[in-house]
């Protein structure tokens, strides 16, 4: 366990999208690091800028925020694993991050998340300060449709929407092809968007262990989207679900500041009566938990 938090950005190149992915990774640093507070837009963290990391065989988990929103959101679960001694790759999806959202709702999005997954872990495996000190393997946590990017890049077998593709395709929903890494060995997925992969056995693929959280009031996950993870996943991909009574779509991203929750913006809302300040220390704990039990290795 480390109480000093390192911080470092990069930008990984997709060749295939012509765009850089954005990632900030989280890490124990050793303990006569510098912390300061830094701020990344509206968000302050405490951590050690460039600091060197800390220890060796570092589990690595990466990151996938929702749609048009931001990899900062998940800064306190971020901290809490890397003071746990865990790798964390908060990144930001080109073309469906705020800021950048033209992408939003396209099948073009749908492919590209998953490949930006797979290039994140080659980035982070090949980097001459990291790599050596990462474990073999990965976990991939995903809020919203980022529980759909980590479905997809674990193995699942997505299809579009008709109105995802153009209208000279069938009607119906038309399977496509994502990047898939076997280096992924376990998925937390909290809120998740799942409907495209409602077809038969299209999670058949998605062999690792599961936590899901799903929220009891959400407001754009239907409860149909965590059935179908429930009656999709082949037997031996052990699943861990619970429906938190009371939350939110949002309510498993880090709380904003009191000036943008006072002003109402919807992921800094809660439905009337959840404590989100008391819920995502049980959150984290869950989620340290259940990767230590199934360790990304």
């Amino acid at each position: 366990m480390s109480s000093v938090v390192g911080c470092r950005g990069v930008v990984v190149a997709d060749p295939v999208q012509g765009a850089g992915i954005a990632v900030r990774w989280l890490y124990p640093a050793p303990a006569g690091a510098l912390v300061r507070d830094e701020a990344f837009g509206p968000f302050t963290v405490e951590v050690a800028m460039d600091a060197p990391v800390a220890g060796a065989r570092r589990p690595l988990v990466l990151v996938s925020h929702g749609t048009g929103s931001t990899p900062w959101l998940h800064r306190g679960l971020g901290l809490h694993l890397a003071r746990a001694g865990f790798v964390v790759g908060l990144m930001q999806h080109p073309g469906n991050c705020r800021g950048d959202d033209g992408l939003a709702g396209t099948l073009e999005n749908l492919v590209n998340r998953p490949r930006h997954v797979r290039l994140v872990i080659d980035a982070a495996f090949a980097d001459a300060a990291l790599g050596p000190r990462l474990g073999p393997g990965v976990a991939v946590v995903g809020h919203s449709l980022g529980g759909y990017t980590a479905l997809a890049v674990a193995g699942g077998e997505p299809s579009a929407f008709p109105w995802e593709v153009p209208l000279t395709r069938k009607d119906g929903p038309e399977p496509f092809s994502v990047d898939h890494d076997a280096r992924v060995r376990a998925l937390v997925l909290l809120a998740p968007a799942t409907p495209w992969f409602a077809a038969r056995d299209a999670l058949a693929g998605v062999r690792v262990p599961v936590l899901m959280r799903s929220a009891g009031r959400d407001e754009h996950a239907e409860p149909v989207f965590a059935r179908i993870v429930e009656q999709g996943l082949p037997a031996q991909a052990r699943l861990d679900h619970v429906v938190v009574e009371g939350a939110g779509h949002f309510s498993f991203v880090s709380e904003y500041p009191a000036e943008l929750r006072s002003a109402a913006i919807p992921p800094s809302q809660d439905p009337e009566g959840f404590d989100r300040t008391a819920y995502l220390p049980v959150l984290f704990a869950d989620i340290e938990r259940f990767l230590r039990a199934d360790p990304p290795a």
